[in-house]
């Protein structure tokens, strides 16, 4: 098997026997899975004898003798490609399948893609961070994947099924098997500073707070108006707390409201008041390092960052908390979130390894918990049941949290996240609104004064409707009544 790219070495606390046990035991784990679990755990999630596999599955059809490549973007926790590289090479020997794995920068799978599927061939699997659905037409439908998922493991999270399904085809063209909650990520020193001790929990209160520390601190906000994905799902997040959306739940554009332009004067002022003009050039990791290096007093993003912090700058790491979505003008029902990561894997159909991959997906499911730990909590699974310690870790994180509870905020994600699109469908005009930054160009437009908050939406709008009337004419849009 060839990996194009590995992770570093990878170092985590191991989770204790005792506690492992106790765990094991409470979730109802039959005593074998136990002790796998155990002794994943023990040996720093590997087991003793080098294995990165948690449970061996069997496939349902021969797929001995294919082959099976797949594309993915660089995991922003690097001890997940370490792990994910000797799992598939496992899974490969034990079934007689040739497999490479290759891993680039998450800013280039659409266009790599998209080169693939203009092409005629490529790899036989394709995993992206976000929707896209704008490639539905050049994929496999993935419903009978989905529907053996569920009965294996049960229902899984709504915002997982919903990031791959296109209800006007009725068609899933991608397969979510896991996400990354996009939580609020502040320096509690710093907000002590100024008496919010546990951070804001409103916009009123970033906005207030996060001038107060810009001014008495001289330390940044980092929310991004960049051509990068975290700066297009802080602007969709600010949007739904306002109490806009780019589309209806009929697919509709409905972009241009008054909420729409609060939420931008809001960001404008926001800029104005706490952040520096670097947010208009940053790429995806840029806020990750500004936090990490201790020069940002508040971000959106998965838990990425701080897992670097730990390892990089452990004292930066102790002040990071987290927070749950803010609250905006339009209540709590709207404070959501996009998951960071969306993890969905599509298969072109020009793949000739169609059921190599889906029984690839299959045992990868099945060893969730591997991956989970993997990830140091980053990935959490579409399908509950394939990884049912999820919660205990939350509450005494395995990685060295400090307090262990840190991460429990997380414990209710699911009720917070939602689809690329909401409250519509994850469909094409979602996935190339992300990919083509429409909103975070909208915001970035009106906060450098290039147009007025008026004027940037209006053009957004416009952008929106252009893509909206292309997928319609192809019939894999409703709305535009």
């Amino acid at each position: 098997m060839r990996v194009s790219r590995l992770g570093r070495s990878f170092m985590s606390s191991p989770v204790s026997r005792r506690s492992v046990v106790k765990r094991a035991s409470m979730l109802g784990l039959s005593a074998a899975v136990a002790s796998r679990v155990e002794a994943f755990a023990e040996a720093g999630y590997r087991f003793p004898n080098g294995r990165a596999t948690l449970q061996e599955t069997t496939p349902s059809v021969d797929i001995s003798g294919t082959s099976l490549s797949i594309l993915q973007w660089s995991h922003f926790v690097a001890s997940h490609d370490e792990w994910f590289g000797q799992f598939v090479q496992e899974w490969g020997e034990a079934n007689g399948v040739e497999v490479t794995v290759d891993h680039i920068n998450t800013a280039d799978i659409p266009a790599a893609f998209a080169a693939e599927i203009s092409a005629g061939s490529g790899h036989d699997l394709v995993e992206h961070i976000a929707s896209l659905a704008q490639f539905e037409e050049a994929v496999v439908d993935m419903r009978d994947l989905w529907d053996e998922a569920s009965s294996r493991w049960g229902e899984p999270i709504e915002n997982c099924r919903l990031n791959g399904y296109n209800p006007t085809t009725d068609k899933y063209y991608a397969f979510v098997h896991g996400y990354a909650p996009d939580p609020a990520n502040y320096r509690k020193s710093l907000w002590e500073a100024i008496d919010m001790p546990d951070g804001p929990t409103t916009y009123d209160e970033l906005l207030e707070g996060g001038s107060r520390i810009w001014n008495e601190q001289g330390v940044q906000m980092g929310l991004g108006m960049s051509q990068e994905i975290d700066s297009q799902m802080a602007a969709q997040s600010m949007l739904w707390a306002f109490g806009a959306a780019i589309q209806d739940e009929n697919e509709n554009i409905v972009i241009n409201s008054p909420e729409t332009v609060e939420a931008v004067n809001f960001m404008k002022e926001l800029f104005t008041s706490a952040m520096t003009p670097e947010v208009f050039s940053w790429n995806a990791a840029s806020n990750n390092q500004l936090l990490a290096a201790g020069q940002a007093s508040y971000i959106l993003n998965s838990i990425s960052a701080y897992r670097t912090a730990q390892d990089t700058q452990p004292d930066v790491a102790l002040d990071i908390y987290f927070g749950k979505p803010l609250v905006g003008p339009a209540g709590e029902e709207r404070a959501l979130a996009h998951a960071h990561a969306a993890r969905g894997y599509q298969i072109p159909t020009y793949s000739e390894n169609q059921d190599t991959a889906r029984e690839f997906l299959l045992h990868l499911i099945a060893n969730y918990e591997a991956a989970l730990l993997a990830g140091k909590l980053y990935d959490f699974p579409a399908f509950p049941d394939s990884a049912p310690g999820l919660q205990d870790y939350l509450q005494e994180d395995p990685d060295g949290s400090e307090p262990a509870d840190k991460l429990a905020v997380l414990s209710d994600a699911d009720q917070w996240t939602v689809n690329l699109g909401w409250p519509g469908p994850a469909n094409a005009l979602a996935g190339e609104a992300q990919t083509t930054f429409i909103l975070s160009n909208m915001m970035a437009k009106a906060a450098r004064d290039e147009m007025t908050p008026e004027d940037a939406v209006a053009e957004a709008e416009q952008l929106l409707n252009q893509i909206a009337d292309n997928w319609r004419s192809r019939g894999l849009m409703g709305g535009g009544q």
